[in-house]
């Protein structure tokens, strides 16, 4: 029973989103060190975000719980079953923001704790309670938060931010609509259902795809642009480049397949499962860059 209830409240915190989250962390330290930072500091502000990322699914999770009783992707969260009541789910989601921003401030520095509650507002205010339910742009906007960790791990390190950290926070705030509205296709009749007007609900697939391309192409030039702004090397610029190139290929196939239905299904969850597959080589090759020696 005990092992059932702290599961729901785990659920509750969206650990799939805090990986996600964590994998462009890591790599952005290592940027800003020019090598590995102490591992303490590494470990103190992972804590740090995976706490405050939790945090702010548990309290996505009890501001939206009308509608994820609605969508069939979501009825089974812990809120709607009953699991966890919403006042508990309220104090756990406040408690745990406070001591991630206590722990940011205390073990990391004052500057990740600021950009650490910015973060957390961004999500839970900007996006959960103002533009979700309002705006077909919601989760370009929204996706805000979802960039900051890159500015909270940038100034772990260095205490600030620099020219280099705002490119990888562009890199994810451009490849943020690509990545989440072909989930939304997926689940169209969900957030119609649920009221929300997610741009692929409003918008047929070939306006959705046309957008996913403007967004990819300003994510590539994003992800080039920390070469001179970093002195990345050429393996970066080319591993960039051909990671780049791929994820357009599979943005332009989905806009041909919806132009032409007789090509075939729109395979949006391909395109989905590539984009994470792009962020995660594109912030390995970040990593692995700083050790080349030329």
């Amino acid at each position: 029973m005990l092992r059932r209830r702290i599961g729901a409240y785990v659920a509750l915190t969206k650990p799939r989103v805090i990986e996600l989250l964590l994998v462009t962390t890591i790599p952005t330290m290592m940027l800003a060190e020019r090598g590995f930072p102490s591992l303490w500091l590494v470990l103190a502000t992972l804590v740090g975000g995976a706490g405050a990322a939790g945090a702010s699914g548990v309290l996505n999770c009890y501001l939206d719980r009308d509608i994820d009783e609605v969508m069939n992707r979501t009825k089974r969260r812990p809120i709607v079953t009953g699991e966890v009541s919403p006042r508990n789910a309220l104090i756990f989601g406040l408690v745990l923001g406070a001591v991630s921003l206590a722990w940011f401030a205390v073990f990391v520095n004052m500057a990740s704790a600021l950009l650490t509650a910015a973060a957390i507002a961004i999500y839970v205010v900007g996006y959960t309670m103002i533009l979700k339910r309002r705006t077909p742009q919601n989760i370009v906007w929204g996706g805000i938060a979802g960039c900051m960790p890159v500015f909270i791990g940038w100034s772990a390190v260095t205490g600030g931010l620099s020219w280099g950290a705002v490119a990888l926070f562009l890199v994810i705030f451009f490849w943020t609509p690509p990545h989440y509205w072909p989930l939304s296709m997926k689940f169209r009749r969900d957030y119609a259902d649920a009221g929300v007007p997610m741009l692929p609900v409003v918008a047929d697939d070939l306006k959705v795809a046309r957008e996913m391309i403007i967004y990819t192409v300003a994510m590539i030039a994003c992800s080039l642009a920390l070469v001179p702004l970093e002195g990345m090397t050429w393996v970066y610029a080319v591993v960039a480049s051909l990671l780049g190139a791929w994820f357009l290929g599979q943005c332009i196939g989905m806009y041909r397949r919806a132009a032409d239905p007789s090509r075939g299904k729109l395979g949006a969850m391909k395109v989905f499962h590539g984009s994470i597959t792009y962020l995660t080589l594109l912030f390995v090759a970040v990593a692995v860059d700083v050790f080349l020696p030329f």
